[in-house]
């Protein structure tokens, strides 16, 4: 029986500026109901406290400590590993999530680990370059904040962290740590922090494979929503979801109807 649920949040709860209609009232449901949640998210350009100013201005009440995104994974496992000196490819914003960390900054510093987030715009070839030569014939470790290969923006669809990550991978021989969607180990990350098991726990998204079919390999339900990248040739690619909604706005029936 489900007993907990993650959701994902662009797409998912959101588009761009704008909450799904029906979006607010289904969190809310889960949340009066007590029904264990999180909020995950590859999102690595903005810290967690952004993310709850946004979704509280869309009507969508949530804790900080709620929202599991790529940061909080990876600034746990280079503590773990003692990897403290690091490369932050992130947006500014986002370094503040890594706080008790060296920031490797200057020209010719060795470093213990790179970290790629979604760097957006501000990709080119001397950042990249950067993070090869600090890579190249060295221990640093390649931490990626997840391997999304694109995401829906309000122009239409860009390029996520995945692609230059599999760059920097070919180059350097190094396979990267992932600890973002779809990989297993933020998934598992995931259901430690909020203490249930995959059989019991659901993710809800708008990403066919990094949702649906990385939330099953884990163990995981899964439920596709047709909404934020949602595209109709989803549904040809053999990967069967536990159930396709509207919306999340459907969530709620579709959950009493399964513990009933």
């Amino acid at each position: 029986m489900l007993k907990a649920v993650f959701f994902d949040l662009d797409g998912v709860l959101y588009e761009g500026d704008q909450a799904v209609p029906g979006a607010p009232e289904a969190v809310r449901w889960f949340q009066e109901q007590g029904i264990p949640h999180l909020f995950l998210t590859n999102t690595t350009s903005r810290p967690r406290s952004a993310l709850v100013a946004k979704l509280a201005a869309l009507d969508i009440r949530v804790q900080e400590d709620s929202i599991f995104t790529p940061p909080v994974a990876a600034r746990q496992w280079l503590q773990d590993q003692g990897r403290r000196r690091v490369a932050l490819l992130v947006p500014e914003a986002t370094r503040e999530e890594f706080s008790g960390l060296v920031p490797v900054d200057r020209e010719g510093e060795e470093a213990d680990a790179v970290v790629l987030g979604d760097l957006g715009e501000a990709w080119d070839f001397a950042t990249l370059n950067r993070a090869f030569r600090l890579l190249v014939d060295s221990p640093a470790a390649l931490v990626a904040l997840g391997l999304t290969r694109y995401w829906k923006a309000p122009d239409g669809l860009r390029l996520d962290v995945g692609p230059f990550v599999k760059a920097l991978e070919y180059a350097t021989g190094k396979e990267a740590v992932v600890l973002g969607k779809p990989a297993r180990p933020f998934y598992q990350a995931a259901l430690a922090r909020l203490g249930t098991t995959p059989e019991e726990t659901l993710m809800i998204g708008d990403d066919i494979r990094g949702d649906v079919a990385a939330a099953q390999a884990a163990g995981l339900h899964a439920v596709l929503v047709r909404t934020g990248k949602f595209l109709p040739g989803d549904l040809e690619q053999g990967i069967e979801p536990d159930a396709v909604l509207d919306s999340v706005a459907e969530l709620p029936g579709w959950w009493q109807a399964q513990s009933g």
